[in-house]
């Protein structure tokens, strides 16, 4: 896949590295020459250049990139213009960076696709969010283990865990799933419910809102996705 990161910060560069070296093709952005020259023999490529110019940011390759990070930490201002350049040229999937909860108001305005929260999420969760396909969150155990919540797979549907051959097909281990409802507010808004089932069972049910967790090695968890 091809990615866009505006912001070479801690968070910004650290993503664009892992995505990098998960074999995807890496804009990353800065208008600091020192981190650019600092990152372009880890990310695939590095330009310095301003991403609130809409000249400047005319010519990337918007078209052929699958998902553009925002992820500038500190200047608001500068965040916030350059997510609405990059919404005003529709890129395919748009996700920025929220500072505090105003800023994450406005961005939610500007229509962005998903908010990041780097003091509570890390970059690794992230890169295997956004490389992995049905992925909705994940903790890295080590370098060869995890733990992540899947959507579950369309071919899963009305079946139970022992239906799925998840552990015998993929040997994975299904820790439990996760429920996801509506409910009706006080003043009338619809909100979504999570609710986590328990420990798993053989015999639960798999329905089409729900989040399968499951553990295993990374390999395993990339094979099970594949086949999604």
């Amino acid at each position: 896949m091809k990615y866009i990161i505006v912001g070479l910060g801690s968070f910004g560069a650290s993503l664009a590295e892992k995505l990098t070296e998960q074999g995807n093709e890496v804009i990353g952005i800065d208008t600091n020459m020192d981190k650019v020259d600092n990152y372009k023999e880890r990310i695939s490529h590095t330009i310095c250049m301003d991403a609130t110019d809409e000249f400047t940011v005319s010519g990337l390759p918007l078209k052929d990139t699958d998902i553009v990070v925002v992820a500038i930490g500190e200047d608001k201002g500068t965040s916030v213009m350059a997510t609405a350049l990059f919404k005003n040229f529709q890129v395919k999937r748009l996700i920025s960076r929220s500072i505090d909860e105003l800023h994450e108001k406005v961005l939610h305005a500007i229509g962005v696709d998903e908010i990041v929260h780097p003091e509570e999420e890390s970059a690794e969760r992230w890169a295997k969010k956004l490389c992995l396909k049905g992925v909705v969150d994940s903790f890295e155990l080590n370098d060869d283990y995890s733990i992540v919540e899947v959507s579950v797979p369309p071919r899963l549907h009305g079946k139970t865990i022992r239906e799925s051959n998840i552990r015998e097909g993929y040997n994975l281990l299904v820790l439990t799933t996760i429920a996801s409802t509506q409910e009706k507010a006080l003043i009338g808004k619809v909100r979504n419910v999570t609710r986590v089932k328990g420990v798993a069972h053989p015999d639960n049910m798999l329905n089409k809102a729900d989040i399968v967790v499951v553990y295993g090695a990374n390999k395993d968890i990339k094979k099970f996705l594949k086949d999604v």
